[in-house]
């Protein structure tokens, strides 16, 4: 039997092939995610982290196993699971010519916000990420750490009990990154689940209270952060760790 009650999402012998490739992306991986924990993906390129959240997220059908949240088969009641969850993908999915404020509006649309609900969501979204002011310009205009973070404003708006975000800060500048990292906090502290792939071992180990490394669509190691550098005497930090369980060998 599937335990729902401290799990916000439980994955069960979950797999994905693609076709022709060789191996699986995701490889019978087995995990639960507790209610209200930032649980940290870890991996190098092609570890199968995208392809993990793309089927959470149910944008990717699953080769085999099962996606249960928040006591919804995601696979078997996609639409169901969908209104449970937040997206921020790592590619930034935002209309360019649409202001902030437009983009907002019509991503919350899509969730069923109208009315007062979806002008308090838009604000308070907008806030979080601090873009109250340029909320008339268009996203076109932004810069790099301003698109991340009205990205990350698309994905919280209808407020998700599970937020997935897909390595949120890569390429940004370091006060966007410290706001990010300020507001997935507050996040955590209001009762929401976190997914968080991301190559920032310093972020994984300020946020995550688990984490997970991955690579060749199988984890290697799970666990607190300073559980698993207590297993590792050798590893310093978790980027130490990291490169000891998945190698040091390029990743192109």
């Amino acid at each position: 039997m599937t335990d729902t009650s401290q799990n916000a999402l439980v994955i069960e012998n979950l797999s994905k092939r693609y076709r022709g490739a060789e191996s699986p992306a995701v490889d019978d991986l087995s995990l639960r995610i507790r209610r209200g924990e930032i649980f940290g993906l870890l991996g190098p390129n092609g570890a199968g982290k995208t392809t993990f959240i793309s089927i959470i997220s149910t944008l990717l059908p699953p080769s085999g196993g099962r996606v249960v949240l928040d006591g919804v088969d995601s696979v078997r009641s996609p639409g169901q699971a969908r209104r449970r969850i937040g997206l921020v993908p790592q590619e930034i999915a935002l209309y360019p010519e649409l202001t902030a404020r437009e983009n907002l509006s019509f991503f919350g649309k899509l969730q069923g916000l109208g009315g007062k609900d979806l002008r308090s969501g838009i604000r308070m979204a907008l806030a979080a990420v601090g873009l109250e002011t340029n909320a008339h310009r268009r996203v076109a205009t932004f810069s790099g750490g301003m698109k991340r973070r009205a990205n990350l404003a698309a994905g919280i708006l209808h407020r998700p009990p599970l937020l997935l975000l897909d390595e949120p800060t890569v390429g940004i500048d370091a006060q966007s990154r410290q706001l990010i990292m300020e507001k997935l906090e507050d996040l955590k502290a209001a009762g929401t689940t976190m997914v968080y792939t991301t190559h920032y071992m310093e972020e994984a180990q300020r946020l995550c209270d688990r984490v997970a490394i991955m690579d060749k669509g199988r984890i290697l190691a799970m666990g607190t952060p300073d559980a698993l550098l207590a297993d590792h005497p050798g590893s310093a930090d978790l980027g130490e760790l990291f490169l000891e369980l998945t190698g040091k060998e390029l990743r192109d």
